[in-house]
């Protein structure tokens, strides 16, 4: 039987790709969304509808349409549900269900902006400044994703889970990186960003920055991190890296990333399910994707 593998967000404007790289792995990929009628519900072989994060029945539900659907493997990516997965990533296993994410307390730390801060100042790893207090221009929320919330103001601003952070100027970098079951990071793939649409990458260029791959490797060298993990840094113009972020998660421009290597849900399903080790492929520096829409066409009778 074709193993059954879970995807979040199913209507996100970019979850078709991983849909598509599940079923290019030879796996049944079940779609599941808050939107009954969201897009990735036709385009994957089946489809779980979700009640609202808010929703007190949320997680009972979940289990029982885990089982109901004989799912076999949760790839999460929604960072509101990133804790609880992981909390539950135990218990779940023992009913047959792989839930490929970090540990809890990973999960905890790159969740909270000021906790990374802490991290990287720990870890020494190259960071701009940041506070609690409305110290620097840029202010965002501790818990936020994407640019949402984020402002850069001189006005007061309730600092209520809020950090400010130094401006910095450079280049934008975001790097896909796959660890192994031990931490050991087997891919690492720096890219820019060509265009960028309600957060998410309209286009990249993978690009082989040896200094952001290193300082990577002693980010992983820190924190065991499993699966696929996504970090953001600045090459500055001062000539100088600061990472900015890490997201435990797998995210919407891994396309890119999946193009220049190989099928990352191949991956996880050779390496996490049946113990595989891994033989990495060269990696196909400079490589440029390009996002466009595309329509489905559903009949109503």
């Amino acid at each position: 039987m074709k193993l059954r593998i879970l995807t979040e967000a199913s209507g996100s404007l970019t979850s078709g790709y991983l849909i598509k790289a599940i079923q290019q792995a030879g796996a049944l990929c079940v779609a599941s969304d808050i939107d009954p009628e969201c897009f990735g519900r036709h385009l994957a072989d089946d489809f779980i509808l979700m009640l609202k994060h808010s929703d007190p029945l949320f997680w009972s539900d979940i289990e029982n349409k885990l089982l109901e659907h004989e799912i076999t493997m949760v790839i999460p990516s929604l960072d509101e549900t990133l804790s609880d997965w992981s909390e539950r990533k135990s218990s779940l296993l023992q009913k047959g269900v792989h839930v490929i994410i970090s540990e809890a307390e990973t999960i905890r730390i790159f969740r909270d902006k000021w906790l990374t801060y802490q991290f990287f100042r720990g870890a020494n790893i190259p960071t701009p400044e940041t506070s609690l207090e409305q110290r620097y221009p840029l202010v965002k929320p501790r818990f936020g994703r994407g640019a949402v919330g984020v402002k850069v103001t001189s006005d007061a601003i309730n600092m209520h889970n809020m950090v400010s952070q130094e401006l910095v100027e450079g280049t934008e970098y975001t790097i896909d990186v796959f660890c192994d079951h031990d931490g050991v990071p087997i891919y690492i793939i720096p890219r820019t960003r060509m265009g960028v649409r309600e957060g998410k990458s309209t286009g990249g260029l993978v690009v082989k920055h040896l200094g952001i791959i290193d300082l990577v490797k002693r980010i992983c060298s820190h924190v065991r991190f499993q699966g696929p993990i996504n970090m953001q840094c600045f090459d500055c113009i001062d000539g100088s890296i600061k990472f900015i972020e890490i997201n435990a998660r797998i995210a919407g421009g891994m396309a890119l990333g999946f193009a220049a290597s190989e099928n990352w849900i191949g991956l996880i399903i050779d390496h996490f399910l049946e113990g595989k080790k891994i033989s990495p492929k060269p990696i196909l520096d400079g490589m440029v994707m390009k996002r466009f829409y595309a329509e489905i066409f559903i009949s109503q009778d």
